[in-house]
């Protein structure tokens, strides 16, 4: 998709508030036509978000109270990077603190940028197979529930708007429609006697 140069060149900026997890930028750039305008945006460590897949083809989810929003959200389990931690380590340890599983096999499917406008978050997006059930270790000051729901469930909520989360969303259909081994297949398989 080659085509003229769309790009906007740094001139000058600043920090305009720091805080632990956000950095908010605003920088004078130069647009493709010559002038000039201001960008603001928040700067992120990044995240990564895993859909964790029982071998009964059930999905973990976590509830949790989301402050901007002042309401309970279904999400996949996720978490925050720690600066240069790779994004693999970031998604084991968030599995394990937010839902007490661990898991044999990790795949990473895809990354998202959820909010290109205004800020640089990229979240990878991993797959957790093989899972162990453990004792959750969640961080201090957080609470939240996790939960198991048919994986179909799980998409059926994103499509009645139970789940709204963009990063769930993201990831739930991605898996349900790209994966080759798709849980939703699986479960509606008959399953042969043991």
């Amino acid at each position: 998709m080659k085509g003229r140069d769309l790009s906007e060149r740094f001139v000058s900026g600043e920090e305009v508030w720091t805080g632990r997890l956000l950095h908010v930028h605003r920088d004078l750039v130069r647009l493709p036509d010559g002038h000039e305008t201001t960008r603001e945006y928040i700067r992120h460590p990044g995240a990564v978000c895993i859909v964790p897949l029982l071998d009964d083809g059930r999905v973990v989810l976590v509830r949790q109270f989301r402050y901007p929003l002042a309401r309970e959200f279904v999400e996949l389990p996720a978490g925050k990077k720690h600066p240069g931690e790779d994004p693999l380590l970031t998604a084991q340890r968030e599995l394990a603190e937010e839902t007490g599983y661990t898991a044999a096999d990790w795949r990473r499917f895809a990354v998202i940028h959820n909010a290109i406008g205004y800020s640089d978050e990229a979240i990878e997006l991993y797959l957790a197979r093989g899972l162990k059930e453990g004792t959750a270790a969640l961080d201090p000051g957080e609470f939240l529930e996790a939960f198991t729901v048919p994986f179909a469930e799980a998409v059926e909520m994103v499509r009645d708007g139970r789940i709204t989360d963009a990063k769930t969303v993201c990831a739930l259909l991605w898996v349900d429609r790209f994966l080759d081994d798709r849980p939703a297949q699986r479960a509606a398989q008959p399953q042969s006697p043991v």
